[in-house]
């Protein structure tokens, strides 16, 4: 009897301490779970008009990956870099980047910041070459970035005004000219551009300059040091901006890339000269207004017509973050399909990642201007080493347009900046 008591006992202490300790690993499992779910990613971006949209995009990925939040961060344009740049060297910055191409990848690339992402994000292999050149390090040829879309810079118009006063799509320049007045004289403001925000006038050389100073042909030449920016071609072609000065807003050297927007939003004014990814935006803010876009107009009928395009970025992952294994899975996401698909429906953009379908008549527009592209010249040609190609150009076209220096200037000093680094220059 004794002996069956003492063995009831001894199950009884067996039972106890096998229910402890399953209870114990259940409190651990519980409390991994929970460590999980502390599991923050930061995301930086220059896109303020986007918020909105890439919080929808995190919230998809958030409810199919429990236990990580992403906080989606905009910085203003125009101070997005330095902010980037100081947190970065300062150690810390984000776990998700934003991440602007070619130069402006490789500034962060070459030091050792990002992590490389061609055996961590399979995808990649299936990703255009064209589209991956602007995510890859010049100096390892490594792969830092996912691209996310590519860009083509266009002058969009307002479709109702165009039929209003009877326009139609110009062919050459005289022709644009020529509906730039129209609207003048009817009271519109032809064109919503204004020199406050430099980079602003980069985009607008990138639009209208390529069909004057030989588009393809001549970026070959000077990319590989047979000309250079003093060529009498590219002058001239800049100076057809200045054509452009008695269309723009009242005191044009004031209007900021935002107050161009809102120009041609509230359809104040008639035309708008820019990139490509400004579509979702116009759409988002004013769904009823009716707009297209064509590529800048030619010197003479029959010429070919060209459009700057260009990788617009990618997304990439701090080599310094705390979270690598949760940063890599969400690079996963926005490397497929489902977030390519999203961001191209929702932003009007030539997403990058494969599988995408184009069904928006926009983005089908945007593949016929495409068919006939050119490389975004300052951008794609001369934005990997300081004083870059871009900003010499965007402060000197600012001079241009205020009249404080001319032509000649403006490619002498973009020739000398850019020579004091580019090779084929030398």
């Amino acid at each position: 009897m004794i002996k069956k008591f003492l063995m009831g006992i001894l199950m009884l202490l067996t039972a106890f301490t096998m229910f402890a300790g399953g209870s114990q690993e259940a409190v651990e499992s519980e409390n991994s779970a929970a460590m999980k779910e502390a599991v923050n990613l930061d995301f930086w971006s220059w896109r303020t008009e986007d918020v909105d949209i890439y919080d929808e995009l995190i919230a998809r990925f958030e409810k199919e990956n429990p236990g990580i939040t992403v906080n989606f961060t905009a910085y203003k344009n125009t101070e997005y870099n330095t902010v980037l740049s100081a947190a970065i060297k300062g150690g810390s910055g984000p776990d998700i980047i934003q991440l602007k191409p070619y130069g402006g990848l490789e500034t962060y690339a070459q030091p050792g910041y990002l992590m490389p992402l061609e055996d961590k994000i399979p995808a990649l292999k299936d990703f255009d070459e064209n589209s991956l050149i602007g995510s890859t390090s010049i100096s390892d040829g490594k792969i830092y970035g996912v691209p996310y879309a590519s860009q083509t810079l266009v002058i969009f118009y307002n479709k109702a005004m165009y039929e209003e006063l009877g326009l139609s799509i110009p062919e050459t320049w005289d022709d644009f000219l020529s509906n730039l007045e129209v609207m003048k004289k009817a009271g519109i403001t032809p064109l919503a551009n204004g020199g406050k925000d430099g980079w602003t006038l980069e985009v607008l050389q990138g639009v209208i300059c390529p069909n004057f100073y030989g588009a393809n042909d001549f970026f070959n030449e000077i990319t590989a040091g047979k000309t250079n920016f003093t060529d009498e071609r590219y002058k001239k072609s800049l100076e057809k901006l200045l054509e452009l000065r008695p269309y723009m807003p009242d005191n044009f050297m004031g209007i900021s890339y935002t107050d161009m927007q809102m120009l041609f939003i509230n359809e104040m004014a008639g035309h708008f000269i820019g990139g490509s990814w400004e579509a979702g935006y116009f759409s988002a803010q004013n769904p009823e207004m009716e707009y297209d876009v064509f590529a800048g107009p030619v010197a003479k009928a029959g010429d070919t017509r060209y459009a700057s395009a260009f990788v617009d970025g990618s997304f990439g992952i701090n080599s310094a973050t705390a979270h690598p294994e949760e940063a890599v899975q969400f690079m996963n996401f926005m490397a497929g399909t489902e977030a390519g698909q999203f961001l191209t429906d929702k932003l009007k953009h030539k997403s990058d990642v494969p599988g995408v379908q184009f069904t928006d008549p926009f983005l089908k527009r945007l593949g016929e201007l495409n068919e006939n592209s050119t490389p975004y010249i300052t951008l794609v040609g001369f934005r990997y080493e300081q004083p870059t190609g871009s900003s010499l150009i965007q402060n000197t076209l600012q001079g241009m347009l205020a009249d404080t220096i001319d032509s000649d200037e403006v490619v002498r000093q973009v020739q000398e900046g850019v020579a004091s680094w580019y090779k084929p220059f030398q």
